[in-house]
């Protein structure tokens, strides 16, 4: 007999898009998972499901990163550690159980489609769903 694994019964669909780039038309809960508002961008054309401002980078790491790619990796290092604090993986658990529903798309601002926070929160999901 084999173990059960305890985990999510659905395949996760975690998406993520730049704010600037034109929106998909499939149904999708979409979060904005920036700390600030993205310039430029009117809050009614993003279709969001929300905004969770709380759950991106603190300001502090934010300033020290300034998207400089030799900073990644220790951008990623303390980034993690900021989402082990328990609101903010009460807020992972929350866009988690939202995979449930169909596709999660992740929000952002940043120029850099590769390192930027919605990579780092997609990671977190992945591996709190098992």
């Amino acid at each position: 007999m084999s173990p059960v694994v305890a985990g999510p019964t659905h395949p996760l669909d975690i998406r993520l898009r730049r704010v600037h780039d034109p929106g998909e038309e499939t149904p999708s809960r979409r979060v904005l998972v920036d700390r600030v508002w993205p310039r430029g961008i009117r809050k009614d054309s993003l279709r969001l499901h929300s905004w969770l401002p709380e759950l991106g980078p603190s300001r502090d790491l934010r300033l020290w990163f300034g998207h400089r790619p030799e900073r990644w990796a220790e951008f990623r290092r303390r980034y993690r550690t900021e989402l082990e604090q328990p609101e903010r993986q009460r807020l992972l658990r929350e866009l988690l159980a939202l995979t449930a529903t169909g596709p999660l798309v992740l929000l952002y601002g940043a120029r850099d489609t590769v390192r930027n926070q919605a990579v780092v929160i997609r990671e977190a999901l992945e591996e709190l769903a098992g």
